[in-house]
């Protein structure tokens, strides 16, 4: 694994960013970070992500993020807690897709372009070119906790050909932690949309769509507020559609 330094601090992201109200007609990226809390040049990567959510800074798209915290870094002297092997295959495979190398912190739009998490300049400029793109309108109808279990209502329409996968990601709104050890020793770092589950619920095909109630279990790492995730993709090629929702608390209202 090749891991690359931040280019660019985060003192810089003002100059470039701001904020920008979300429109119903606005087009969904789906931004991917791997990341690592055992990595020193990740923390500008998270805190960019953080703004991406916050601010929404591209006219016309509505970028959904996530953090995806491998685990490759852990032996390093640091073990990341919101770590998983499952998010360092994703990576990789996305590496092997697109013919780049596998670095930290590494951002991924709409499962068709890789760039440095901290290059601010050129993620905007991907997110610009990304949401001129059309996508498959996805959505989560509904969204709520009942208790072990996120209960998501999801509708997606049958493709033009092809087949793909429907993915369901939960994740924690925020998340902090105190580093004791490693290359981040002695900070307090903050993340945003932390992936603590992703589950393949189904698929769609130009024969049938996607419109069910699916259940998934929750565990005690989802304890914190979360938001749901749902993308639509292909075994880790380019996204069609994704759609993000404030984990909400029971119960779920039925559903026409």
């Amino acid at each position: 694994m090749k891991h690359k330094l931040a280019s660019v601090a985060f003192s810089t992201f003002a100059a470039i960013f701001s904020a920008q109200t979300a429109g119903a007609g606005d087009v969904s990226v789906l931004a991917e970070l791997f990341t690592s809390e055992g990595c020193s040049s990740c923390p500008p990567a998270d805190a960019l992500l953080m703004k991406l959510d916050r601010l929404q800074p591209v006219p016309g798209a509505h970028v959904i993020v996530l953090s995806e915290h491998v685990d490759y870094w852990n032996q390093l002297g640091w073990r990341d807690p919101f770590s998983s092997s499952q998010f360092s295959k994703r990576q990789a495979d996305y590496g092997r897709l697109m013919g780049s190398e596998v670095y930290t912190p590494q951002l991924v739009i709409d499962g068709r372009v890789q760039l440095n998490g901290s290059d601010a300049k050129d993620i905007q400029a991907a997110i610009v070119h990304a949401a001129a793109s059309p996508k498959l309108p996805v959505r989560i109808v509904q969204a709520a906790r009942e208790g072990n279990n996120a209960v998501v209502h999801l509708s997606v329409p049958a493709l033009p050909s092809g087949r793909s996968d429907v993915w369901v990601a939960v994740a924690d709104e925020s998340d902090q932690s105190s580093v004791n050890k490693g290359e981040n020793s002695g900070r307090n770092l903050a993340h945003v949309a932390v992936v603590r589950s992703l589950t393949k619920v189904g698929s769609v095909s130009k024969a049938e769509g996607f419109d069910r109630t699916v259940r998934l279990p929750l565990t005690p790492a989802n304890a914190a507020r979360s938001r749901i995730v749902v993308f639509v993709a292909q075994s880790h090629s380019p996204i069609l559609g994704a759609d993000s929702v404030p984990l909400a608390e029971g119960p779920v209202t039925p559903q026409d």
